[in-house]
């Protein structure tokens, strides 16, 4: 734990497009940078460019001798997807604080060790899905925790984007089994993660397709729909691909009760495009206004204020708003959606054990 006027030692590991925004917010919260590493080290040396002085910054191909030399408190972990699971885990046995890029892992094993080691060590860990900090994500979220929707009957989960080559051609890992999964494991679990926590948590069963449709360079789906049963008797409805001619289209988010209905839209579901409850108190309008945000990007605003959580969470010694297990969640339903689309079946939560690597072959002819 930290005094509030301590300053936090902070690293980044994987220096890819995403890592920017995980500086920015780094720099904003002024943390002390002492590492930056990649694997391709102009990478590293390229977001050294965006901090306000280099000074002390060291610049790394290995993650672990930047972690045993520069001892930091806190550490991005912004690498392709594989490793994910990998490099936190080794930050967090050393018990340093980890904000870990989604999806935390590519398997429910490793997602679960990463839980359990935050708890033994004792440490701040925080999956970024930093969408939950969209001031319509918070509004709709207040609105369920209130129960001004009364009883959850429906909600849905469309990401109607579009990737081409170009885009699987930037990184190898890109569309595979083993360091990425598919549309719904890359672009699509930020919405997966808002539905399946404002539903209620808690699944009992999945069906689901998915397919290869569009990109037969990739391993992995580009499209994917399934059903979900929650626990507490409500249905759940995901759509994902990037199949959208000829860019975006949209991502939505719709939350359907007894007294309310509502839908999130945007670039990455920050504004409200539909407000009605029974016991309205404010007007539509004045929501819509309050709550809109128009964001250059997919990656939204939110990385800032999940920067703020966590430092203040590791200041008070509390959990993050974002804990590893909601990382865990996100990851073991869409786990669940391939393990059903595979075999053809319903298939129960919580998962024994599931991986990204259990799918290989899957679209082969």
């Amino acid at each position: 734990m930290f005094s509030e006027e301590s300053i936090m030692k902070y690293a980044v590991i994987g220096c890819g497009r995403i890592s920017e925004l995980h500086i920015k917010a780094a720099i904003d919260c002024g943390l002390e940078f002492v590492g930056l590493c990649d694997k391709i080290r102009e990478k590293a040396l390229g977001r050294r460019t965006l901090l306000p002085t280099s000074d002390g910054v060291g610049i790394y191909t290995d993650f672990v001798e930047l972690l045993e030399t520069e001892k930091p408190e806190l550490v991005a972990v912004t690498t392709d997807s594989g490793c994910h699971a990998k490099v936190a885990i080794e930050c967090i046995k050393r018990g340093i604080h980890t904000i870990i890029e989604k999806p935390i892992a590519l398997s429910v094993a490793d997602a679960r060790e990463i839980v359990h080691l935050a708890d033994e060590m004792g440490v701040c860990v925080c999956a970024c899905h930093q969408n939950r900090f969209n001031k319509s994500v918070v509004a709709i979220h207040d609105a369920v925790e209130d129960g001004r929707f009364g009883k959850l009957f429906h909600g849905c989960a469309n990401i109607r984007w579009e990737r081409d080559k170009s885009y699987y051609d930037l990184d190898t890992w890109r569309g595979t089994w083993v360091g990425d999964g598919g549309t719904l494991m890359n672009q699509g679990i930020h919405n997966i993660d808002l539905l399946r926590w404002l539903m209620g948590g808690d699944i009992d069963e999945v069906f689901a397709y998915t397919d290869r449709l569009n990109h037969d360079y990739i391993e992995a789906e580009d499209l994917g729909l399934a059903l979900i049963k929650f626990s507490n008797g409500s249905y759940g409805v995901i759509e994902g691909t990037s199949n959208m001619y000829p860019d975006d289209f949209e991502e939505t988010l719709c939350i359907f009760g007894k007294y309310g209905r509502v839908k999130a839209g945007g670039q990455s579901v920050n504004t409200i495009e539909e407000w009605n409850f029974a016991d309205e108190s404010v007007h539509p309008e004045d929501i819509k206004k309050i709550t809109h945000e128009d964001p250059p990007n997919v990656y939204g605003f939110g990385h800032g204020a999940l920067y703020k959580d966590v430092v203040d969470a590791i200041n008070k010694g509390r959990k993050p708003y974002i804990t590893a297990e909601d990382g865990m969640r996100a990851v073991e339903l869409v786990l669940a959606i391939y393990k059903s689309a595979a075999e053809g079946r319903p298939v129960k939560l919580p998962l024994e054990d599931c991986a990204t690597t259990d799918f290989i072959g899957r679209f082969d002819k």
